[in-house]
């Protein structure tokens, strides 16, 4: 994650798509759920293994999403973040 410590020292605010950047020392992520997504992964390994056909099985798209800011490290970059925005988060 030396990305992520060198993006503090500089006093650069990163965004991820995987959680575990912020709970790395990233300020903040927006992405798929990936309980979700192992979740829909399995439901249709399933249905293949009971025979259908992948071609038949019907585009999967996720539909849970989950916002994460670390406080920490915005107050490290003297970053406020917005009340609205720290509730629609769900882990802060």
């Amino acid at each position: 994650m030396q990305l992520l410590t060198l993006a503090t020292r500089h006093g650069i605010a990163t965004s991820h798509s995987n959680r575990i950047f912020p709970e790395a020392g990233g300020l903040m992520s927006y992405g798929t759920d990936a309980v979700d997504v192992y979740r829909q992964v399995g439901a249709y390994t399933g249905q293949i293994l009971k025979g259908a056909k992948p071609a038949d099985l019907p585009v999967v798209q996720s539909t849970k999403f989950e916002l994460v800011i670390n406080m920490l490290t915005a107050k490290v970059l003297g970053i406020k973040v917005p009340p609205g925005l720290l509730a629609s988060a769900n882990k802060v």
